[in-house]
């Protein structure tokens, strides 16, 4: 800051004086000028960054934290109905069976008016009730003999054979490794906990080398599955698509997913974009139409694209609260219509839209995005090289305005569903603490797809065991190969 007499001072010099230290003070007033637009933008980023949770951003509500999150406008719509279950829902309660395993008989030894015995009196009716529990848990151990023979005639002694899977002196049968590899693929136990289990339910001291044995031998026998999986979805006309963050052996890797109704595939890769997704070559043959959140790697593929409408909804709703404008409700109001539409139209038998319904919902988008760009301008340019960071909200409508065939990819076609959630629901892997090194990972991932949706039951047959990786066919809702093949 110059004082009166420095002024007064450059004053006197000339006006060539005065005219330098004006430019130097307006030069001075544009680089602040500068720094207060880029200051400002960080505050604001930071801003919004402290307002996100898992309703407006692509965070999961496990980084919510315990404070209690502010009340929010639901999407949902009343329904008028009444709470609880609705006519016609079948209900889960316990019903009695017919044939109960044991039966105990109480009888009154005398009449409870008279009391003379009825030991001999007749039977008029009998009421029954039933209690549902659990048998004694205690190991079944089989032993099996290999009988050596002398033969009467030469003398030469000859002996049987024991079964394939029976290798040692003393081993565990496969429903005890099926059940350990189900509590921790399924049920998500790490090492010691299970290892707690089995000796305290089941009284049987498993090591940690015999759980990662049983999960060895589980992955390697489901290895033909998981190819048929592969190429089952390789094949479908749309194909569910996502990718999370998890933490394997003190590192971050990334856990890909690809899914359909029925089918899930999960492959782990250090990588997250394009590197990966060729590595584990579902997408580089795929030609279906893949639905993900609009990571830049998927656009690299030939195939079709969908955009998640639920990533979109949540982006939306955090530009709608920080800034205030109307352009963000208004594209979600449009997109949750769209959806409905096309529920009604399944409902009532159509194929696709009206051409007059979809040219008037393609305008009503075009022109909230365009109302966007007009309450978004470019940003300045701040002197340095390179193209200027557009900033989250205008990234967003850059994104509608370049993917506006993906994003509306369910209107045109009703196979696409308007929401990618299939990934999110079939992705339950994690890795077990430091010690759970990227093989075993893999392994736990390959056992994953056996077990996305139905529970594990476990089945013994009556001429052996079935060996582990080689399911019923109950342990899926069908046939697996029959699920493949359609």
């Amino acid at each position: 800051m110059l004082t009166r007499d420095e002024i007064l001072k450059v004053y006197a010099t000339g006006p060539d004086a005065v005219v330098a230290l004006v430019e130097q003070l307006q030069a001075t007033q544009t680089q602040l000028r500068q720094q207060i637009l880029v200051l400002t933008a960080r505050v604001a980023e930071l801003e919004n960054r402290l307002n996100t949770d898992s309703h407006n951003s692509h965070k999961p509500p496990s980084t919510d934290g315990p404070t209690k999150l502010p009340p929010r406008r639901s999407r949902r719509k009343r329904s008028g109905k009444k709470s609880g279950g609705q006519p016609g829902h079948p209900g889960v309660t316990l019903v009695q069976v017919e044939q109960p395993d044991k039966v105990m008989t109480y009888a009154a030894t005398a009449c409870g008016q008279c009391g003379a015995a009825l030991a001999a009196a007749p039977v008029v009716k009998r009421e029954r009730r039933q209690v549902m529990d659990l048998p004694p848990i205690q190991p079944q151990v089989t032993e099996y003999q290999v009988l050596h023979q002398c033969c009467p005639q030469c003398q030469a002694v000859t002996s049987g054979q024991f079964p394939p899977d029976v290798t040692q002196p003393i081993q565990y049968g496969p429903d005890v490794k099926a059940l350990a590899v189900y509590l921790q693929e399924y049920q998500h136990l790490p090492f010691e906990r299970t290892q707690e289990f089995f000796r305290d339910v089941c009284h049987l001291p498993l090591s940690e080398g015999t759980l990662a044995e049983a999960r060895a031998t589980c992955a390697e026998q489901l290895e033909p599955v998981e190819n048929a999986i592969k190429h089952a979805l390789s094949q479908a006309p749309v194909l569910n698509c996502d990718e999370t963050g998890l933490r394997v052996a003190g590192h971050t890797d990334w856990l890909h997913v690809a899914s359909t109704a029925l089918l899930t595939y999960l492959a782990r890769h250090a990588k997250r974009g394009r590197e990966a997704m060729t590595e584990i070559g579902l997408l580089p043959i795929y030609k279906g139409t893949a639905v993900h959140d609009g990571l830049g790697a998927y656009f690299r593929y030939e195939c079709q694209h969908a955009l998640c409408n639920v990533h979109l909804l949540r982006d939306l709703t955090a530009v709608s609260e920080s800034t205030r404008q109307r352009w963000p409700q208004g594209m979600a109001d449009l997109l949750l219509e769209i959806k409905a539409r096309v529920a009604r139209a399944l409902a009532a038998g159509q194929k696709q839209l009206t051409g007059r319904q979809i040219d008037t919902f393609t305008g009503q988008y075009q022109h909230l995005f365009q109302c966007g760009l007009r309450s978004n301008p470019p940003p300045s340019r701040t002197g340095r090289r390179g193209r200027p960071n557009q900033g989250p909200i205008r990234s967003l409508l850059l994104r509608l305005k370049k993917h506006q065939a993906a994003v509306l990819a369910f209107m045109h076609d009703f196979r696409v569903p308007p929401q990618g959630q299939q990934p999110g629901r079939a992705r339950p892997a994690h890795g077990q603490g430091p010690s759970e090194n990227r093989r075993r990972f893999s392994q736990s991932a390959r056992g994953r797809h056996f077990l996305p949706h139905p529970r594990l039951h476990f089945h013994h047959a009556q001429a052996g065991s079935q060996p582990l990786g080689r399911t019923p066919q109950r342990f899926c809702r069908s046939n697996p190969h029959a699920a493949l093949d359609g």
